[in-house]
């Protein structure tokens, strides 16, 4: 069983961060049968529906079906956004019994040209983390742009402080970097990293957890590794016409496992991904 699995209900966005890579692929919403049925086929091998890989989970017009449907399979829900749709969207999530957490990358803002108010968008997005972290929702708050574009930074911990009236700059750090602003609400530090990508330059990955802890969906059924290769480069299979059995026990598939295990990745894009070389031993 992996400890998380991808399901990308849309690759459409409403913002287009310099940070994330734009698909080439057909705009698409996954429509709530279609989910029923990946979601049918993942049943047993995950305990945890991540509902992102590219695209923002908050402007499909059926998530509420999507998340009844999520918890009618047994699964927990976690979603990332960009925040900017997240106050209309509050009261539908505190109605939603599988969601178990919810993150905001905050360096969206920046990564948009700094476009419309930082004062109404953080505080807007931290009242609705605060609201369903008190419902019971994990709520993590982003800034996942250390030595990037992090110019505003300071001002949005500083709005975070004045919004949840407490002083983020006292906050010491857990064992995992994190801010804890309130019970189960959390503001998450983070470096900026590089997507894999074919022109970017090949070394210094060694290991990844694709395939042993996660794997991804793309919502046209595509499986891939992880959740970083949003084009389906590295196409297992297609879960809409295979099991999630097969594809995980075709030849690509386990070439990729025992690959890793060996500290030699058989995949070129897994050998130039940015994210997978900041874990690099060497």
């Amino acid at each position: 069983m992996l400890k998380r699995v991808y399901l990308e209900i849309t690759n459409v966005c409403n913002l287009s961060c310099s940070f994330c890579p734009k698909t080439r692929r057909k705009s698409r919403f996954l429509t709530v049968k279609e989910f029923d049925f990946l979601a049918a086929q993942l049943q047993g091998h995950t305990e945890y529906l991540y509902l992102h890989v590219l695209g923002e989970p908050l402007l499909h017009p059926q998530l509420e079906q999507i998340l009844a449907c999520a918890a009618a399979r047994g699964f927990k829900v976690c979603l990332t956004t960009n925040g900017t749709l997240l106050p209309q969207q509050t009261e539908l999530l505190l109605r939603a019994p599988a969601l178990h957490k919810i993150s905001v990358s905050l360096h969206s803002f920046e990564g948009n040209d700094c476009r419309g108010s930082l004062r109404e968008y953080v505080c807007r997005a931290a009242e609705s983390c605060a609201a369903l972290a008190q419902s019971g929702v994990i709520c993590a708050l982003r800034l996942w742009n250390d030595g990037g574009a992090d110019a505003k930074n300071g001002e949005i911990t500083e709005l975070l402080s004045q919004t949840l009236g407490v002083d983020v700059a006292s906050l010491s750090p857990d064992v995992r970097g994190n801010l804890k602003l309130g019970t189960r609400l959390y503001l998450e530090r983070e470096s900026k990293f590089d997507w894999p990508d074919m022109a970017a330059e090949e070394g210094g990955v060694e290991f990844c957890l694709g395939l042993r802890q996660q794997a991804a969906v793309l919502c046209d059924g595509t499986v891939v590794p992880c959740c970083l290769d949003g084009e389906g480069q590295i196409a297992l299979g297609n879960l809409f016409t295979q099991s999630w059995q097969e594809i995980l026990n075709s030849p690509r598939a386990r070439a990729i496992v025992e690959g890793f295990s060996r500290r030699k990745p058989t995949e070129e894009l897994c050998r130039r991904c940015g994210y997978a070389r900041r874990f690099s031993k060497g």
